[in-house]
């Protein structure tokens, strides 16, 4: 009888654990989803994904004026990285390596590509509403923001 109980207790203690780690997780996990985002007259949509790895990775899928005035696709053309200069507008890989910093309770720990002006900034991201998410971008101690409305 004793052993049973001792085997119930660890059961519920290893349960709440698990059950503790899924709660965590999911709202670890509650940036993941389709955004609408607008910087400078572009409006655009992302979709934030999770990697194997653990890391989040957003990149625009859809832009609302993604034609040069001769009809043509933009492109990526400002990108310091020439091999990258030819990706459409609408398939730029905006970040990749976001992680959750449970101290500071936001995303960072990597940089944020600007395409409208071909250059990156460290990146921490943190919800400011359910469905508002705010990105910073910094470099070299100046700040910008960004706010992302979550959509799905």
């Amino acid at each position: 009888m004793r052993r049973a109980i001792v085997l119930l207790i660890m059961l519920m203690f290893f349960a709440g654990i698990s059950f503790s780690q899924t709660v965590i997780n999911d709202k670890v996990d509650n940036i993941l989803g389709v955004y609408l985002g607008e910087q400078k007259g572009d409006v655009f949509k992302a979709r934030i994904t999770k990697a194997v790895d653990g890391t989040y990775k957003g990149q625009i899928f859809w832009m609302k004026n993604d034609r040069q005035p001769n009809g043509s696709k933009r492109l990526d053309t400002k990108n310091p990285d020439k091999r990258l200069r030819h990706v459409p507008c609408d398939q730029v890989v905006l970040f990749s390596g976001l992680k959750h910093n449970p101290q500071k309770q936001c995303w960072d720990g990597t940089k944020i590509y600007d395409p409208q002006r071909g250059f990156t900034a460290k990146m921490s991201a943190r919800f400011i509403a359910t469905d508002t998410l705010r990105i910073t971008g910094t470099v070299m101690g100046l700040s910008g923001h960004f706010v992302w409305k979550k959509i799905e």
